[in-house]
């Protein structure tokens, strides 16, 4: 039996690999502790899952989170948007995301950066750093 080698090809100019965005992305914020988000939510900050449904029915989710998947976060966000949220209309939001492990919160964060959010970051290890902590969850 013959083992294929996958040989990765020569990326196009210009272009940069998925780690060099998430640590670009990471540069820009000042990631959260589980701790620290349970401190931050108690004075008013919004921390929001982006998991899809099918993650939070297999680990639960957390109490108090509000569920806006990744694939509409920016329009339900931006104070720009006919597409915001009623409560979405401040650049000055508090917005802490998280999705399963803290990778792709890290990418969103950052986007709603780019939209005006500025204090937007993220839950570093995600939805699994904070059941780990013993913090509150449903199933």
């Amino acid at each position: 039996m013959v083992t294929a080698v996958l040989s990765r090809p020569a990326p196009p100019p210009g272009s940069v690999g998925i780690d060099e965005i998430l640590g670009r992305a990471r540069a820009r914020l000042t990631r959260l502790g589980p701790l620290e988000v349970a401190e931050a939510v108690e004075r008013g900050a919004v921390l929001v899952d982006i998991r899809p449904a099918a993650q939070r029915a297999e680990f639960g989710e957390i109490p108090g989170a509000v569920i806006i998947e990744r694939n509409v976060l920016e329009w339900r966000l931006d104070p720009r948007s006919d597409a915001r949220l009623p409560w979405a209309g401040s650049y000055d939001l508090e917005v802490i995301v998280t999705c399963q492990e803290g990778y792709t919160s890290s990418l969103a964060a950052a986007a709603l950066q780019d939209l005006g959010l500025t204090r937007a970051t993220d839950l570093a290890g995600g939805y699994a750093a904070w059941r780990a902590a013993g913090l509150p969850v449903t199933a």
